[in-house]
């Protein structure tokens, strides 16, 4: 009947509205008085009569089919949410919520669903209170800042308490949990626990137990640290260098760079001390600046007679023991300490040196204690002013061997000298004692 009365009514209204030339409201100083059709007043009275039985035989047959909600409710075949939540009076977001479903869920046949929470006041009935667990059934309209002020409590405590973050949605039947809540019903302001946790109520459990100590780790003893290796040092004398100094201890030159924190282009003084690392030998005991190699070309009765003219003219100039070595050196790379009359183009005598360059008469240069002079030079240098000697060399005491030897030679291969190093070390502690 009220469907009927719906159909008549709509079109019977609609006409009726056309008739009545009703456009929308009319404001009481603009009101003319007009003349009706007779029969429209009585038409629209038993319409707008007719609407409001229907309307509330509607609301009457709706109210008394609505049955009371269960706790649970096993789904039968055929059954949707919202047909179940339709049948109980509940709105289909709160059956939702309640089961932890979405819109997109699908139910089966003989699964359980929560219609209601115990003591929870279902959403039609658009409660305001908490329930006497602490929890809150949203209804529409409701916010989260609103629920939060509702209860006095913060909003970032009602969002802790429900694992919500400030973007979350809420719908209508869902429930919060109230921080703090205790007692049934509303809360009064003197039942409102500060708030010292945002753990939910519903997981705020039985603590938890309490941890064992952890056992005490006792370390193993540490070893006591080997001793280091002993090591010496050395006073640098005038004339030395650093591979002479390695030699003359029987270590190699790198393992005194390495030693010492120096590299191949590190200048050393007379007076400073280097340490000689371990397993070097001991220091000799005379003369101080010979080496103690085992490295060492023997001389004969010729290499050596040349050897000791060379020494001798550098105790005469002065010279130190380190530039006496270089001059044995270099005499035994250039001649092997013979006093040639033949050499590379006209080079001549124990040095090698070149008539042609003017460093003398050939005569002059195949005498050995000439051929030292000019190779020392120096303030007694022969050649003072034509050629240069080892002591006319700036900074030669600073200078390896190598090099010293090549800026007086300037030979074609200057790398070539140092492999005499410590043979002359050992032919001037020879010729000395």
């Amino acid at each position: 009947m009220a469907k009927g009365m719906f159909a008549t009514g709509s079109v019977l209204l609609a006409g009726s509205m056309a008739a009545m030339g009703l456009t929308g409201p009319v404001s009481a100083a603009e009101a003319r008085p007009t003349t009706k059709p007779k029969g429209t007043l009585e038409l629209g009275k038993t319409l707008r009569e007719a609407v409001s039985a229907a309307g509330s035989a509607i609301s009457t047959a709706a109210k008394s089919a609505v049955t009371p909600a269960p706790t649970l409710y096993r789904v039968a075949p055929g059954d949707t949410v919202s047909s179940i939540a339709g049948q109980y009076g509940l709105s289909t977001a709160s059956v939702l919520a309640l089961n932890g479903l979405g819109w997109s869920s699908i139910i089966f046949p003989g699964q359980e669903l929560k219609l209601t929470v115990s003591g929870a006041v279902p959403v039609v009935a658009a409660s305001l209170e908490a329930t006497p667990s602490g929890r809150y059934l949203i209804v529409s309209g409701d916010t989260i800042s609103a629920i939060a002020d509702r209860f006095g409590v913060s909003t970032i405590s009602l969002l802790s308490a429900n694992g919500l973050g400030w973007s979350s949605i809420i719908y209508p039947g869902q429930t919060l949990a109230i921080p703090g809540l205790i007692g049934p019903g509303t809360p009064a302001d003197d039942a409102i626990v500060p708030v010292v946790s945002t753990t939910p109520l519903e997981e705020a459990a039985t603590p938890a137990p309490p941890v064992a100590p952890e056992p005490t780790v006792v370390p193993p003893p540490v070893a006591a640290p080997a001793p280091e290796p002993a090591t010496t040092s050395y006073t640098i004398q005038s004339g030395d260098t650093l591979g002479g100094i390695a030699g003359r201890f029987g270590i190699s030159t790198q393992s005194l760079l390495d030693a010492n924190g120096l590299d191949w282009s590190s200048v050393i003084f007379s007076g400073h001390t280097v340490v000689i690392p371990a397993g070097g030998a001991s220091a000799p005991s005379a003369p101080a600046s010979a080496p103690a190699s085992g490295a060492v070309s023997s001389l004969n009765d010729e290499t050596r007679a040349n050897a000791l003219v060379i020494v001798q003219v550098g105790r005469e100039l002065g010279v130190s023991d380190r530039g006496i070595a270089i001059a044995l050196a270099t005499a035994m790379q250039e001649s092997s300490l013979r006093n040639l009359s033949w050499g590379d183009r006209d080079s001549v005598g124990l040095f090698q040196q070149r008539p042609s360059t003017g460093w003398g008469a050939v005569e002059q240069l195949t005498d050995p204690a000439h051929a030292a002079r000019l190779f020392y030079g120096g303030p007694s240098n022969p050649n003072r002013g034509i050629t240069r000697g080892l002591l006319d060399i700036a900074g030669w005491e600073s200078m390896p061997l190598t090099e010293a030897a090549q800026r007086v030679q300037i030979s074609a291969y200057p790398d070539a000298y140092a492999k005499w190093e410590s043979s002359a070390w050992e032919w001037l502690a020879e010729l000395s004692s």
